[in-house]
C-alpha cells in the first residue's frame, strides 16, 4: 500500500522501524514525514507530521545551545541536506567527561521533548566515548576528544554546509567550530 500510494516518494527505514519519507519528485520540498511502522503496514493517511529543513536547522541550533550550556566544546552544526536524504543535520560536540556527555544528551532530550520531538534512538551511553542521538532530521554526536579526532566526522562530511552558530551560542562562552 505504501509503495503504491507514495510511488514518487523516497523512503528510508532505520533499525527502530521508523520510516522517513521525503517527496523526491520536488527537490524544493523539504518536508519530512516520520512514521513508526513496518513499510507494508502503513496507512498513508496516518502520516500527519512534517519536519522541514528549516525546522531541522532550528532544532540543531537548540541542541548546540544545550551542549554549550553544559560546557560542550568545539560545537559544530553541519547541514547535510544536499549530501544525503537520510537526515538533515549533524550536531557535533566534544565533552571532557562521561558525566558531562550524559548531561548534554539529557539536556538535548529535555529541550526537544518540550518541543514535541521524539528521540528515535540513542547509542554509546554505556561507553560514553561517542554518544549518538537520532532525532530523525537531526543526529547529535557527542565525542570525547580522542574519538572525535579518530572518527573525524567533519572531514568525512567536509562538503557539508557549516551552520553559523553565532546567535545560537551567544552568552554561553562556548567555543564553536566554523
Amino acid at each position: 500500500m505504501l509503495r503504491r500510494f507514495f510511488s514518487k516518494l523516497l523512503e528510508v527505514t532505520n533499525a527502530a522501524g521508523w520510516i522517513k519519507i521525503r517527496n523526491s519528485s520536488n527537490p524544493d520540498n523539504q518536508a519530512w514525514h516520520f512514521v513508526m511502522a513496518q513499510p507494508d503496514t502503513i496507512n498513508p493517511r496516518s502520516i500527519v507530521s512534517t519536519q522541514t529543513l528549516a525546522d531541522s536547522v532550528e532544532f540543531a541550533k537548540l541542541a548546540a545551545r544545550a551542549a554549550a550550556e553544559n560546557k560542550g566544546q568545539d560545537i559544530l552544526v553541519l547541514d547535510l541536506s544536499r549530501q544525503t536524504s537520510v537526515f538533515d543535520c549533524f550536531v557535533i560536540a566534544t565533552g571532557t567527561s562521561r558525566r558531562q556527555m550524559h548531561a548534554i544528551a539529557e539536556e538535548v532530550e529535555r529541550v526537544f521533548k518540550a518541543r514535541g520531538e521524539r528521540k528515535l534512538s540513542i547509542s554509546g551511553m554505556d561507553d560514553s566515548r561517542w554518544i549518538a542521538v537520532d532525532y530523525g532530521g537531526v543526529v547529535i554526536h557527542l565525542f570525547d576528544e580522542e574519538c572525535r579526532k579518530f572518527y573525524d566526522l567533519e572531514g568525512l562530511w567536509a562538503d557539508a554546509v557549516r551552520v553559523d552558530l553565532t546567535e545560537a551560542l551567544r552568552d554561553t562562552n562556548a567555543r564553536a567550530t566554523f
